[in-house]
């Protein structure tokens, strides 16, 4: 029986707070609420888009997204608007409990691993903004490995085997369920 000693999470919402992008859509569309609309899908393109075997960036999506959402509306999305949004994404805080779990879980003898759609440069800059980067044994991004977002199970599985490890060995740890349905899936 396999001992599980590494543990991969995700990034967007299970380390880091979302809602300090909301800001962004209240300005641009006087509601709030549009920020969840617009990650929703985000994450229904992405997958959308998995399914049908196209890779676009999740970088690339969000931007589609967000026009998607503006056009109807009339809103007029700049050059400066997609800077501010790509900018704040990038440097969402984690939770407050986040760092203190990392590092119990670090001196408990865990190895720590990240897979996110993101791209790697926008992980990076997240988890070094929030201070926890140094955390992870290492980062994985499907852009930079399967290119298929999660939760197709290639996704899961590049991580398994450049770890070599096997399912038993690892846990996935997602706040999203397309996420722990797609790990499980893949075993």
């Amino acid at each position: 029986m396999s001992t599980v000693r590494n543990i991969v999470f995700d990034c967007n919402e299970t380390l880091l707070d979302l809602t300090t992008v909301t800001p962004i859509f209240q300005r641009l569309f006087g509601e709030p609420r549009t920020m969840r609309l617009w990650f929703q899908e985000l994450i229904t393109y992405s997958q959308a888009l998995t399914i049908a075997d196209v890779y676009v960036p999740f970088t690339d999506i969000s931007s589609a997204v967000l026009d998607k959402i503006a056009s109807p509306r009339k809103v007029k999305i700049t050059a400066d608007d997609r800077k501010e949004l790509t900018d704040r994404f990038a440097t969402m805080p984690p939770y407050p409990d986040v760092p203190v779990g990392l590092r119990k879980l670090k001196s408990a003898g865990f190895h720590l691993f990240t897979l996110t759609d993101n791209t790697a440069a926008i992980s990076g800059r997240q988890l070094t903004h929030g201070g926890i980067v140094d955390l992870f044994d290492r980062r994985f991004s499907v852009d930079d490995t399967a290119k298929r977002h999660k939760p197709a199970p290639e996704a899961y599985a590049e991580v398994s085997k450049a770890l070599g490890a096997s399912a038993g060995e690892m846990c996935m740890i997602a706040c999203h369920t397309w996420d722990t349905i797609g790990v499980q899936g893949a075993g």
